[in-house]
């Protein structure tokens, strides 16, 4: 329960000031989106990592590979977090993965399984990065965070993005 609370709240604190303006009014909106977000990570079993934090991680070169989870031509080609990895999933929770996709992902994260693993897809409310976290942990990764503010924040925060030539 503490968990969950503590998710709803770290939601609420990633609130722009265009939505701060609309609180009271999209108030049912902001909790059905805190809810999902909780439920998504309690399911997952993964932690969850803030802009400002990661950006810092990033800024002390802490040993970590970082997984955007976005079409690789439509979003990671035109911009990502500098040193992410593209490696696309569907935004509906998977519950099973084939065997290719698997054996791709296994690759892609290596035999470390304490290797600190961060996804990120584009926005709080896209799954993407759910999957690629749910499925790190399934697959015995232990050290697994989501970004959930995603390359929207990471640009409203104006951090650098690196793009594909």
């Amino acid at each position: 329960m503490r968990k969950t609370i503590y998710l709803v709240v770290i939601l609420c604190l990633m609130a722009t000031p265009a939505m701060a303006k609309d609180w009271f009014r999209d108030h049912l909106k902001t909790e059905k989106a805190a809810i999902t977000f909780a439920q998504e990570v309690a399911r997952g079993d993964y932690g969850i990592v803030s802009t400002d934090a990661l950006k810092q991680m990033i800024d002390a070169k802490k040993p970590m590979l970082i997984v955007d989870t976005m079409p690789y031509a439509k979003s990671y080609k035109k911009n990502h977090i500098p040193g992410a990895v593209p490696f696309e999933f569907p935004i509906p929770e998977m519950t099973s993965i084939d065997e290719e996709t698997k054996a791709k992902f296994l690759t892609l994260l290596g035999a470390d399984k304490d290797r600190l693993l961060v996804f990120y897809c584009g926005f709080t409310k896209c799954t993407r990065s759910h999957n690629g976290a749910m499925w790190a942990r399934k697959f015995g990764y232990t050290n697994v965070l989501r970004h959930p503010g995603g390359i929207l924040a990471w640009k409203q925060a104006d951090y650098p993005v690196a793009k594909v030539k």
